[in-house]
C-alpha cells in the first residue's frame, strides 16, 4: 500500500548532523563562559552557608531572620496590591468620566444625591420592638380610617384592646372598622354569629382574600381580543370575595370628605391575620410582601387603590408576654425569634382542642401526648430523618404553619350575651357607625357569604378562645409587664386543666401538661404557707393491654 503524503516535513536528521549541532552548542557556551570570566561577571549565586551550630543564640538569630524575611515579603505584597488598586481606580474614573459626558445632568444629580443619602444615613434595626411600635404608631396617626383585621377563626383573640383604645382616643375623630378575614376556613353559621356579635360595637366587613396574585412586573399585557375557549380561574385560592363591597364603602365615605382630599386607610392587626393579603387583593397585584411566616412586614407601606383612597400597610402588633400561652403561640413572634420552641407551641395549641377532632382532621390514630402526636403526624406527612426516624421538629413547624396560615379550619363560638368593653360606650358606637352606608354594607356581606364555599361544621375543629390579646404599642410598656407573665401563666394553666379534665384524657397527658409548668409554679408555692404537697399513689402494675402474652404474640 502506498504511504500517504505527509503535510509537514519530518524533523528527523542524521546522527552526524545532530552530533555536529551539539558540538557547536558546547563550543558557543564555552566561549560565553570565558568572556564572562574575563569581565568578572559570575552567574552563580553563592549559597548561604547558614548559621553554624557552634554559634551562640542560634535559635534567636534564625527566628529574627525568618521574621525579617516575612516582613519583606509582606511589604512587597502591599506594594503590589496598592499598584493594582491604583490602576483599578484609574480605569474606573476614566469610565465614569466618559459616561458622565453622555448622561443628562438631572440623572447625574439624582445619583449623587442617592449616594450622599446612603453614605450619611445608617439604617435602623427593623426587627427591634422599638422600630415596629414606632411604625405602627405612624400608621395610626396618619390614617383617617383604621381597619382592624380579625381572623374569622378566632376574632376575639385577634382583638387588641390597647390598639382600639389608642384609635378611639386619638385626635381627628378617626373611624374604626372590623374586617373578618379567612372566612372560607370557618362554617357559615359561625361567621354569621360573629358578624352579629361584632356589629354591636363597630361596622364589620366579611372578606376572603386571593392567594394567587402575581407581581406587577409579571402581569401580562391586556389583549384586544378574548379567546372563545378562555376559561376563567374559578379556583378557591384565586377567588376574592368582599373586595368590591369594601372598595365601594370606602369610596362613598371618601366622597363625603373635602374636595381633593385623599382618604387614608390604615390596615392594622396581629401577625398572620391577612393585612398584606387584603392590600394585595384590593390592588389586584402583589404590591406588599405576604407569606405564611409571621413578621414579614417590617415598615409601613402606602398603596393607592383608587383615585381618592390610599391604603397603608403596617407591621403586626406585638403581643405582651403576659398573655395566655395559647394566644402567644398563635399571635406572637416568640417562635420566630427563638424565645419559644415549636414543640411547646404545638403542645399549647393541642390542649385547647378536642382530641377526637384533631384525629379526624389529620387522619391519625389515638395519641397520648403531643410528642406522640408529632411522631404520628411526621410519619403521615413523610417527614423522616436519616434512618427512617420521624422528624418531630419539622412536623411541629408544619402543624403550626397550618394553624397560623390559611390552611387549617378551626372555629370559636361567639359570645351571645356580652357587654361592651370599658373603653367603648354607646356614644362611641353611634359615632363610629355614622358616615357609613350600613345598608349597603349589610347587602355586601350577604352577597359575600353567598359566594364563598364554607367548610362543614363536622370538618372544623372547635377551639377554646382565651379572649382579647394584649398588645404592645410602646417599648415602655414591657418593663411594667415583666412580672405579670408568671402569675398569669399559672392561672391560665389551672383553667386549662379544669377545662380539659375530660374522661378520654389519659394520665400521661396530664403529667405532660403539668411537667413544664412546675418550675414556674415553684415561686408562688414558696410564698404561700398554707399550700402543702400531698403524695399521689402511683399504680405500677401492668394492665391487660400492656401485658405481653408469649402464646399469642411470639409464635
Amino acid at each position: 500500500m502506498k504511504r500517504p503524503k505527509l503535510k509537514k516535513a519530518s524533523k528527523r536528521v542524521s546522527c552526524s548532523q545532530r552530533f555536529k549541532i551539539q558540538k557547536k552548542v558546547r563550543e558557543h557556551t564555552r566561549k560565553l563562559r570565558k568572556e564572562a570570566k574575563k569581565k568578572g561577571v559570575s552567574k552563580r549565586v553563592k549559597k548561604d552557608p547558614g548559621v553554624p551550630s557552634s554559634a551562640p543564640f542560634k535559635e534567636e538569630v534564625l527566628r529574627e531572620a525568618e521574621q525579617r524575611r516575612l516582613q519583606i515579603e509582606e511589604e512587597k505584597k502591599k506594594k503590589r496590591q496598592a499598584k493594582v488598586e491604583e490602576r483599578a481606580q484609574k480605569r474606573k474614573k476614566e469610565k465614569e468620566d466618559a459616561k458622565k459626558g453622555t448622561e443628562p445632568a438631572a440623572k447625574r444629580a439624582r445619583q449623587e444625591k442617592a449616594e450622599r443619602q446612603s453614605e450619611n444615613k445608617s439604617g435602623p434595626d427593623k426587627s427591634s420592638k422599638q422600630y415596629l411600635c414606632s411604625e405602627l404608631n405612624k400608621v395610626i396617626t396618619a390614617s383617617d380610617v383604621v381597619i382592624e383585621v380579625l381572623d374569622a377563626r378566632d376574632p376575639l383573640g385577634c382583638r387588641c384592646p390597647q390598639l382600639e383604645e389608642a384609635v378611639l382616643q386619638s385626635d381627628g375623630k378617626k373611624k374604626l372598622l372590623f374586617l373578618l378575614s379567612k372566612i372560607d376556613l370557618v362554617p357559615k353559621e359561625n361567621v354569621e354569629s360573629w358578624i352579629q356579635r361584632l356589629q354591636k360595637e363597630f361596622p364589620v366587613v366579611a372578606f376572603k382574600a386571593s392567594t394567587q396574585l402575581k407581581d406587577k412586573t409579571m402581569r401580562s399585557k391586556k389583549s384586544r381580543f378574548v379567546a372563545s375557549n378562555q376559561v376563567l380561574d374559578r379556583s378557591r385560592g384565586a377567588a376574592c370575595f368582599g373586595s368590591s363591597c369594601l372598595t365601594e364603602l370606602l369610596s362613598r365615605f371618601a366622597a363625603n370628605l373635602e374636595e381633593d382630599a385623599t382618604l387614608k386607610v390604615g390596615v392594622v392587626g396581629f401577625p398572620n391575620v391577612g393585612k398584606s393579603s387584603l392590600v394585595n387583593s384590593l390592588k389586584g397585584i402583589l404590591a406588599c410582601n405576604a407569606g405564611v411566616q409571621r413578621g414579614i412586614t417590617k415598615s409601613m407601606q402606602e398603596v393607592h387603590i383608587l383615585k381618592n383612597v390610599k391604603l397603608i400597610d403596617s407591621p403586626g402588633v406585638l403581643a405582651l408576654p403576659s398573655n395566655p400561652p395559647a394566644s402567644l403561640a398563635l399571635r406572637s413572634l416568640q417562635v420566630e425569634e427563638g424565645q419559644e420552641s415549636v414543640q411547646e407551641a404545638v403542645r399549647t395549641v393541642l390542649k385547647q382542642c378536642d382530641k377526637t377532632q384533631i384525629m379526624l382532621q389529620y387522619n391519625i390514630p389515638d395519641y397520648r401526648n403531643s410528642l406522640e402526636f408529632l411522631t404520628l403526624f411526621a410519619k403521615k406527612r413523610g417527614y423522616l430523618q436519616k434512618g427512617g426516624l420521624p422528624n418531630s421538629e419539622h412536623a411541629a413547624t408544619a402543624f403550626l404553619t397550618d394553624w397560623t396560615g390559611a390552611k387549617c379550619s378551626y372555629n370559636c363560638k361567639a359570645q351571645e350575651n356580652s357587654g361592651l368593653p370599658a373603653y367603648v360606650s354607646d356614644a362611641v358606637v353611634t359615632e363610629m357607625k355614622s358616615g357609613w352606608d350600613l345598608n349597603y354594607l349589610k347587602t355586601g356581606n350577604e352577597e359575600t357569604l353567598k359566594g364563598v364555599k364554607f367548610p362543614n361544621q363536622a370538618s372544623s375543629i372547635s377551639f377554646i378562645s382565651k379572649g382579647p390579646t394584649a398588645g404592645l404599642l410602646s417599648v415602655g410598656d414591657v418593663s411594667a409587664e415583666k412580672a405579670v407573665p408568671t402569675t398569669v401563666a399559672i392561672d391560665e394553666g389551672e383553667e386549662q386543666n379544669d377545662e380539659n379534665n375530660k374522661p378520654e384524657q389519659t394520665a400521661v397527658d396530664d403529667k405532660e401538661s403539668e411537667a413544664p409548668e412546675s418550675p414556674h409554679r415553684a415561686q408562688p408555692i414558696k410564698k404561700t404557707a398554707h399550700v402543702q404537697f400531698q403524695p399521689v399513689p402511683i399504680d405500677l402494675s401492668l394492665t391487660s393491654d400492656d401485658a405481653y402474652d408469649f402464646n399469642t404474640d411470639f409464635k
